[in-house]
């Protein structure tokens, strides 16, 4: 019963098992915390988001309208004093140890959990059982792990689950993910791509693809991203257990649209990260004059959704004098950015 458990399973059999639960407890996270409480990306079937309640509750003890309300502060405050986890305001060694630790400081503020716990579970079971007895939850997962694979190895089990989403959530996610890593879109923030392949984390490692599109329940955005919480969910789809409510959009382009109107001023606005982030690589070799010529015109550009008191003719104007003002610059680079901005549909 020490080493063995109810399961007699061999080494590896709990190792396998342990990762199983892991990969469980980040579906539960990047899924129904992350992309379906807090951004309202998708909607589960009640068994499924009810499964996922009662996971996180044993493996975690995190209560959903903290977790949904924090991170929709993240955003809201991002890179600021008031962002709860920025490594940029707190350095990168703080968030990534002691993340757990800013977690539950900020769980602690009414103002916040009035403010962003909206529309989060409110049922019986949650007022009298998920929130008031969240530590009871993971010292139940604690009896399951050494009823079924021994005292010992159930013990270790457990304490690796209680330290992963600690660490590979609040730590490695908050703190490299806005540090470390390449970016796809020029985002407001810092926040970067850990990894082309977001496998371990359940996608969570496309994290500048997400705060380019927050309210998307796809992550991956580029033909060599995976994003395997993605993959979950099409699944899911397919069986009817899920449904996706909002995708990342799509760039079109008409290469044969010259003519400036309101529908090209949305297209623009509508995935401006994506505009500039083609700028900022259209303006790698510029020099001297040119370089200065191309950050002008970048503020410019950007100024396009930064001023929301003028109105749709107003702005429309303003976009085809940008458009005019580039392609007169004799910067031919700059002319084609412009020409391929004039197509966005």
């Amino acid at each position: 019963m020490i080493f063995d458990g109810l399961l007699g399973l061999p080494w590896w059999g709990k190792l396998l098992t342990l990762l199983v639960f892991v990969q469980v407890t980040i579906a539960g996270v990047t899924l129904y915390l992350h992309r379906g409480q807090a951004h309202s990306a998708v909607d589960f079937h009640p068994a499924v988001s009810h499964f996922f309640r009662f996971w996180l509750w044993i493996s975690t003890g995190m209560i959903t309208k903290e977790w949904a309300a924090i991170h929709r502060k993240h955003h809201a405050k991002c890179e600021t004093v008031d962002d709860p986890h920025s490594p940029q305001i707190l350095g990168l060694n703080r968030v990534l140890w002691t993340g757990v630790a800013l977690y539950v400081q900020e769980s602690r503020k009414p103002e916040t959990m009035t403010r962003y716990g909206h529309g989060t579970p409110e049922d019986w079971v949650e007022r009298n059982v998920y929130t008031p007895c969240n530590k009871f939850g993971i010292l139940i997962m604690l009896a399951i792990d050494i009823a079924l694979f021994g005292a010992v190895p159930g013990f270790l089990m457990w304490g690796v689950q209680m330290l992963w989403i600690p660490f590979w959530a609040a730590g490695v996610i908050n703190g490299v993910g806005h540090f470390i890593g390449y970016r796809n879109f020029e985002t407001d923030d810092a926040a970067r791509n850990i990894s082309r392949f977001g496998l371990w984390i359940g996608g969570e490692e496309l994290h500048n693809n997400h705060h380019a599109y927050p309210t998307s329940a796809k992550f991956s955005m580029r033909w060599h991203e995976f994003d395997l919480g993605w993959g979950y969910l099409q699944v899911m789809s397919a069986l009817g257990l899920a449904k996706v409510r909002r995708a990342p959009p799509k760039v079109k382009l008409e290469p044969t649209k010259f003519e400036i109107d309101a529908a090209t001023l949305q297209a623009v606005i509508q995935h401006r990260y994506d505009v500039l982030a083609r700028y900022a690589k259209s303006m790698k070799r510029a020099k001297g004059a040119e370089l200065t010529t191309w950050k002008t015109m970048r503020a410019d550009l950007a100024k396009l959704w930064e001023r929301s008191t003028l109105s749709t003719e107003q702005l429309v104007t303003q976009l085809k004098e940008w458009c005019e003002r580039a392609e007169q610059s004799g910067i031919e680079s700059l002319a084609q950015f412009s020409r391929r901005l004039r197509s966005y549909a």
